[in-house]
């Protein structure tokens, strides 16, 4: 295990270094690279912050109920079942009711391409990024999610909902035609066997003047050490007690974001402000800023601090976010301490998205992307899209109906998961900083 920093490194030094690291990455191939996928990360983010702000104004227009509201919220998570599917193998090949249809189909459609691209990207990112930058570019990223949301969640303050989801298509219109210029991965041409493309984009990668003869080296020796052991029982490879500590860390650090009440959070946030009489468009500002602060900082600190650090700070932040915003819960309903209860819920819902910002938005990719070898990354990523969309849907789906039945119970129920989530982090998830993507694929298997 890499030593750790401490969280309270020098800021000063911690940014000199990361600009450092990326100045010296800095190649056009990568930058354009880098650019496509952290466009794709801010599309996904418009889509998943959609129906937060405009929840009050589609239920009216379009007359619908609690139910039917809850079923546009969820079927993106339905989508991301059926693109979580289909991900595992193209990552290793590369009147009224008229009206709900239609919007229903829409979101399963985004659903289906946020479940194929929320793993190929991170992926993606992490084989091409040096080591040095690798948990930084990664959650860079991924802080575009985060600034997607947050666009979303300022504009439905103001756009009419129809508008609004015009604006969101555009950045998944702007990626499109860069798609055709950016670098294939190394890692994934060694696999297929185009040994000889490997060291050429490397050098596109890491600029002309740079020796990357020992890097191509060892994803060339780490590719055929795989490819000897000679396994060809595909999907369920992945099985094998050898990749049980890998594919167990994975599943459940990225389903830990959804159970612990992300989705609820993300979807229903308008109805938390209003039943603890908090202004929505405060409150959707308020959290807005604070996530992408929060983002910017941890992307900063996820090569400095590492990543287990910041998924222990990140997941002990939402725990009390969610214990703070049951105990508003229970202020409002038995009508405590009433003028103070809607400050509290503020806070409480800003902490959350605010931790969640920090690490556990970004980390849980950036390790899942890491810790799984080529043989096995399409089928783990299958497993880990369906563990988040699963979970996703879970949430998002009852969350409204729990919401009917005790709000304070609600978030209970979230605050007791965040807290086994942290104990897991703290007695499982070992630290990736600063090893190469082969190390801590050997590290993982057993």
């Amino acid at each position: 295990m890499a030593e750790e920093v401490s969280l309270l490194s020098s800021p000063s030094e911690s940014s000199t270094s990361l600009l450092s690291e990326i100045s010296n990455a800095s190649t056009r191939a990568f930058v354009l690279a880098f650019t496509v996928g952290s466009c794709g990360a801010f599309a996904f983010g418009c889509i998943i912050g959609y129906s937060a702000p405009t929840q009050s104004s589609i239920m009216k227009d379009l007359n619908l109920s609690i139910a039917d509201y809850s079923l546009f919220g969820s079927i993106l998570t339905v989508g991301l079942i059926l693109g979580a599917l289909i991900c595992g193998k193209l990552t290793d090949l590369v009147g009224r009711v008229y009206a709900v249809w239609l919007l229903d189909l829409g979101r399963l459609l985004q659903g289906i391409s946020i479940g194929i691209s929320a793993y190929l990207g991170p992926v993606y990112i992490t084989e091409i990024a040096p080591r040095k930058l690798r948990g930084a570019a990664c959650s860079m990223s991924q802080l575009f999610t985060g600034v997607g949301i947050s666009v979303v969640y300022a504009l439905g303050t103001v756009v009419a909902w129809r508008n609004l989801a015009i604006l969101g298509s555009i950045p998944s219109l702007m990626i499109l035609p860069l798609l055709f210029f950016i670098p294939e991965s190394p890692r994934w041409l060694a696999k297929v066997g185009r040994e000889k493309e490997v060291e050429e984009i490397l050098s596109r990668l890491r600029g002309e003047n740079s020796d990357v003869s020992d890097e191509a080296g060892e994803i060339l020796a780490y590719t055929e050490h795989v490819k000897q052991q000679g396994d060809d029982r595909g999907f369920l490879k992945l099985f094998q007690r050898k990749y049980a500590f890998s594919l167990t860390i994975g599943v459940v650090l990225i389903a830990l974001p959804q159970l612990g009440g992300l989705s609820g959070y993300s979807f229903y946030t308008e109805s938390i402000f209003i039943s603890t009489g908090v202004s929505s468009d405060v409150g959707f500002i308020s959290t807005s800023i604070v996530q992408m602060l929060a983002g910017v900082l941890g992307t900063v600190l996820v090569d400095v601090s590492g990543r287990r650090s910041l998924l222990l700070v990140s997941q002990a932040g939402m725990f009390l976010g969610c214990l703070a915003t049951a105990i508003s819960f229970f202020l409002k309903e038995n009508h405590y301490w009433e003028t103070g209860t809607p400050i509290l819920a503020l806070i409480s819902v800003t902490l959350y998205f605010g931790s969640y910002g920090l690490g556990m938005g970004s980390i849980p990719s950036i390790i899942a992307s890491e810790i799984y070898p080529v043989d096995v990354k399409g089928a783990a990523g299958t497993m880990c899209g369906l563990a988040s969309s699963i979970s996703s849907w879970l949430v998002a789906y009852s969350f409204s109906f729990l919401f009917q039945w005790s709000t304070t119970g609600t978030f209970l129920m979230f605050t007791t998961v965040t807290g086994i989530g942290f104990v897991f982090i703290a007695k499982l998830v070992p630290e990736t900083r600063g090893k190469s993507l082969e190390e801590i694929q050997s590290l993982f298997s057993f």
